[in-house]
């Protein structure tokens, strides 16, 4: 039996024109992935759909408003995963939101729908934990810098948060593993690429500040509480390469 592919370009509003052409051509493709997760075999047939803005902005006001808001949270984290068949997940998560309405998120019992609330559980835990996990570093032009390698595509989540906090300093946050970064100018922040393997040049004062950090966290340690395991359950150690107080 074939099986229908529909291959978006990986942007959020590809994924929604995609879902958006299921709907206007009838038909039930068996996946929507992006091409970079696209997995050819012989008996597939494979159709390219082309971003259109105005088809995803229809799909995505009639999620907010046939749906709930909180469905379209779910939908945009479950995109943030990076998980091969997201996209899929989604089609078949909305396309029975779309049948029930606002309560589908109460039928947990349903493949669909707790695919979906696991994969968006873990991707906001993810955002909450990384909250207080970044570790900002002064660069020169006074700007500051942090690096992080998340599981998931989570800067744009998190930058709003720092946006606020941080309001009147420069700031970067640099997602190592995906070439990505949110930049705020003390106005306003935007995601752009930005390259892992770039060189940062830290202020001297920067230097000794780390130092004194690092000083101060092993000096408030009560050696008879040190609990290593309660410690890695609440900051993995796959974090740890980018606390200045671990270095």
């Amino acid at each position: 039996m074939e099986h229908l592919i529909y291959i978006y370009d990986g942007s959020f509003e590809g994924l929604l024109t995609a879902i958006y052409e299921a709907y206007y051509r009838r038909e039930q493709p068996d996946s929507i992935v992006s091409g970079q997760a696209l997995q050819k075999d012989l008996f597939s047939r494979e159709v390219i759909i082309k971003t259109d803005p105005e088809k995803a902005d229809k799909v995505y006001h009639s999620i907010r408003q046939k749906i709930s808001q909180s469905a379209l949270r779910h939908v945009y984290y479950v995109y943030l995963s990076g998980m091969e068949q997201s996209g899929t997940y989604i089609y078949k998560y909305l396309r029975l939101g779309w049948k029930i309405g606002k309560d589908i998120d109460r039928y947990l019992s349903l493949d669909e729908v707790l695919q979906v609330h696991n994969i968006s559980r873990k991707v906001g835990n993810e955002k909450h934990r990384m909250l207080g996990l970044v570790r900002f570093r002064c660069l020169q032009g006074n700007i500051y810098y942090a690096s992080i390698e998340p599981d998931y595509n989570i800067v744009g989540l998190i930058a709003p948060h720092f946006a606020k906090r941080l309001s009147d300093q420069k700031w970067v946050i640099h997602d190592l593993k995906r070439n990505l970064a949110a930049m705020y100018n003390t106005k306003e922040w935007i995601i752009a690429e930005l390259d892992a393997n770039i060189r940062v040049a830290f202020e001297k004062e920067e230097r000794d500040f780390q130092q004194l950090w690092k000083q101060y966290f092993q000096s408030i340690a009560i050696k008879d509480r040190i609990n290593p395991r309660l410690q890695k359950s609440n900051m993995p150690m796959k974090y740890w390469k980018h606390l200045i107080e671990k270095w």
